[in-house]
C-alpha cells in the first residue's frame, strides 16, 4: 500500500513539473498582444511601435519618434524565447555604440509584462501594459543621474 502510495505521488510531482516546464517554454505566446502598428502623435511627434512576428519563439519591433521628416529616435526590438527565459533586446541608433542591451522578464501578468535590467545606466525596466480601446501603454523606468525617472507613452493600434 505504502509502494502504491509512493508511486502515486512521484508520478503527480513528475506531471506537475512537466505542466509547469510547458508554461515556461510558451512565455513568448503571453506577448502575442504586442503584435501589430502602434502609434502616438503629440505636438512633439509621432512615435510608432510594429511588432511582428518573426517564428514561435521571436517576434521583432522597430521603435520610431519621428518630428516632421526627422527621426529623432530609431530602435530595433527583438523579443526572444530561449528556453525558459524571455528577453527583450533593444538596439538604439546612436547609443551604446549600437550594441544591443538585454533585458530579462522579471514579472508578467495577462495584460502587462515587465523587463529589468539593472545593470543598464538607463532605463533599468522597460513595462509593456495592454490597455483599453486597443491602446498599448509603454514605460521606461529607473534611476538616471541619481534621481527617480520614469516616461510614459500611450500608443493606439492602428492595423
Amino acid at each position: 500500500m505504502q509502494k502504491k502510495a509512493c508511486l502515486l505521488s512521484l508520478l503527480l510531482v513528475v506531471a506537475a513539473c512537466q505542466k509547469n516546464s510547458t508554461i515556461e517554454k510558451d512565455q513568448i505566446k503571453k506577448a502575442d498582444w504586442l503584435i501589430g502598428n502602434w502609434q502616438s502623435k503629440t505636438d512633439f511627434g509621432i512615435l510608432s511601435e510594429n511588432w511582428k512576428k518573426v517564428n514561435d519563439s521571436t517576434f521583432k519591433a522597430e521603435s520610431l519618434f519621428i518630428k516632421d521628416k526627422d527621426t529623432l529616435h530609431e530602435e530595433n526590438i527583438i523579443l526572444q524565447q530561449k528556453a525558459e527565459s524571455l528577453t527583450y533586446i533593444t538596439t538604439i541608433k546612436g547609443q551604446n555604440n549600437d550594441k544591443p542591451i538585454h533585458f530579462q522578464l522579471k514579472e508578467d501578468t495577462e495584460n502587462e509584462l515587465i523587463f529589468e535590467n539593472l545593470q543598464n545606466d538607463y532605463p533599468q525596466k522597460i513595462t509593456y501594459k495592454k490597455g483599453t480601446n486597443n491602446s498599448l501603454i509603454t514605460e521606461i523606468s529607473g534611476i538616471q543621474l541619481k534621481k527617480v525617472t520614469s516616461e510614459k507613452y500611450t500608443l493606439v493600434k492602428t492595423k
